[in-house]
């Protein structure tokens, strides 16, 4: 592939992301809430590890490469 289209590629994904950030937020707010991630709270720090949502994450963006990259 060419420069040109991967660009175009990935800014189509950027602004598909960004609509369904503003429109459909509800879409996005799973992510940092599933069983899995872990959340330590004390009274002068906070930790945040989302493990199972970059996971699930991982599994979403290697699918989507296979579609575009295989030959």
């Amino acid at each position: 592939m060419d420069v040109g289209k991967v660009l175009i590629i990935i800014g189509s994904f950027i602004l598909t992301l960004g609509l369904i950030t503003s429109y459909a937020p509800w879409l996005i707010n799973w992510f940092g809430r599933l069983p899995g991630d872990i959340h330590i709270k004390n009274e002068h720090s906070v930790v945040f590890i989302p493990v199972t949502s970059m996971i699930v994450v991982s599994i979403l963006l290697t699918a989507l490469v296979n579609l575009f990259f295989r030959k």
